[in-house]
């Protein structure tokens, strides 16, 4: 099944279509980036063919507007050059103005200037001979006035200036007729020109109209291209999803792409096999957990505690001690059945005294010349909850491995009480036997330390190593047993647990 989810890439789009689509979807680029350089692209398209056209605008409204500025200009020379400059010299001629003061020479320099103008904004060889030619006759007209002066200087008489003069309103006319010339070509050209610019708004119009649908089609292409590489993965990875959801832990998303689908992909199998070895530590655990508790309960019930026990109340029965009889008998009976305790594993810590009470109770009727005990507990943690079966293993320990080995006997201390801040429950149990060689110290310390929560089956009894894995296992690593000895000296032991109180209903066997 992961193998069909994988291999089909193109479900969404068959075809030719669907080759693109997974041709598209495979190139090694981010979503990120397709959707970008699509966008781009669009983009790029678009503006080019706009940025074209509004250069030729641009283009066009700039030659249009020199040409027009240009026979705007002409237009104003042509009516005003020669009846200013006729006007001019015909008072200086009949002798109304001195030629010093007439305005002739402003006129000719007013006239150049503009001609210098439709020079600079000429837009064809031709239109810079014509305005050539303009200029040259200009210096023609400033010659004949400039000899008019000279005449009128030395004291010429009005026929001969007449005839300067007459020749001033002949250039001033062919200066007109230039100007007239120049503005019929000047007219020409807007028209040849505004021709031109409209053949090429055509050809524009043309490419855009051709254009436009080319990028509206690449923009849907790119749309579908990019929402199918999108939704493929997707569909992918939903199928996975599914399959999981069915209790099956190993179908994963494959894809040779590097975008955030894929990605997205990785992290989710990265998930799967994470989960894959919660799921196993959890069972691991839960199997471990099992071997603890049955290894406890097997500790519990052993055969040798319990044919001795017997055997003890079968002697104290031969010899008349009743009162010993019941009393032993009531401690066995309260003992088993807090250890059974109807299957639940949290008691109170009332309960859990009340259990070391009753198998110390008992011992103490076995060994009464050398064991001695004593139990305190801080009265406000009796209806604490505690894992049972947590304490009589260590006071088992310490009877047998440190005060039976002692030639005087010993005594056996059990304290409860709680951290400075009383985030943990504190469990000691103390004992004034032969303790433990630095060696076996070390050794023990090193076995409380070991991070594997493998309870130690092979383990004689129900000792040290397993109260510790089996604390671990139900509370967490940071909880466990720390332990002290000075051989020949004694031994403690302390339990450190979570300190929690949550209500725990009474059962038929509670003592009361």
């Amino acid at each position: 099944m992961n193998a069909e989810l994988i291999s089909n890439d193109t479900v969404l789009t068959p075809g030719y279509m669907g080759k693109f689509v997974a041709l598209f979807a495979s190139v090694q680029l981010s979503l990120r980036a397709k959707i970008l350089f699509s966008f781009f692209t669009v983009i790029l398209l678009l503006s080019a063919v706009n940025i074209l056209l509004i250069m030729e605008m641009l283009r066009f409204n700039r030659q249009y507007d020199a040409i027009i500025s240009n026979i705007t200009t002409a237009n104003s020379i042509n009516g005003f050059i020669k009846p200013a400059i006729d006007t001019e010299m015909w008072g200086i001629v009949s002798g109304r103005t001195e030629f010093e003061e007439g305005q002739q020479y402003q006129i000719i320099e007013q006239v150049n200037s503009q001609i210098d103008f439709l020079m600079a904004n000429a837009n064809s060889d031709k239109s810079q001979i014509k305005l050539e030619v303009i200029r040259r006759t200009m210096g023609t007209l400033t010659y004949y006035i400039d000899l008019m002066g000279e005449q009128i200087e030395q004291g010429s008489r009005v026929a001969k200036n007449e005839e300067v003069l007459d020749n001033i309103r002949g250039v001033s006319t062919v200066i007109e007729d230039s100007i007239q010339d120049y503005m019929l070509f000047e007219v020409n050209e807007a028209e040849k020109q505004y021709e031109e610019n409209q053949t090429r708004f055509t050809r524009l119009s043309v490419l855009y109209t051709i254009l436009l649908p080319g990028v509206i089609a690449f923009s849907v292409l790119a749309a579908w291209i990019i929402s199918a590489s999108i939704y493929i993965p997707i569909k992918k990875l939903h199928d996975v999803t599914t399959t999981i959801t069915g209790a099956d832990l190993q179908g994963l998303v494959t894809n040779n792409n590097v975008d955030e689908i894929t990605e997205l992909g990785i992290s989710f199998n990265i998930m799967i096999g994470k989960i894959r070895e919660l799921l196993n530590a959890k069972i691991n655990e839960h199997d471990n957990l099992q071997k603890a508790e049955l290894k406890a309960l097997q500790a519990q019930i052993n055969p040798h505690f319990l044919y001795n026990t017997l055997d003890t109340i079968v002697w104290m029965a031969e010899a008349n001690k009743s009162a010993q009889v019941i009393e032993m008998a009531c401690a066995l009976s309260s003992f088993f059945r807090i250890a059974l305790s109807k299957g639940k594993d949290w008691i109170t810590v009332q309960q859990e005294i009340e259990h070391v009470r009753s198998y110390l109770a008992i011992q103490k009727m076995r060994y009464e010349d050398i064991l001695d005990y004593q139990i305190e507990v801080d009265e406000t943690l009796l209806n604490h909850t505690i894992l049972k079966l947590t304490l009589q293993p260590l006071v088992e320990n310490a009877l047998y491995h440190g005060i039976k080995t002692k030639r005087n006997g010993g005594k056996i201390c059990v304290r409860v009480n709680q951290s400075v801040d009383k985030n943990m429950l504190l469990l000691h149990v103390e004992d004034n036997g032969v303790g433990f060689t630095p060696y076996k110290l070390a050794k023990i310390q090193a076995m409380l330390t070991e991070d594997s929560r493998e309870p130690l089956v092979k383990e004689s009894g129900f000792g040290l190593g397993n109260v510790n894995k089996r604390i671990k296992l139900y509370y967490g690593m940071q909880y466990g047993l720390s332990i002290s000895s000075q051989y020949r000296d004694g031994t403690r032991v302390t339990i450190a647990i979570p300190n929690r109180y949550e209500q725990i209903e009474k059962n038929e066997w509670e003592p009361t």
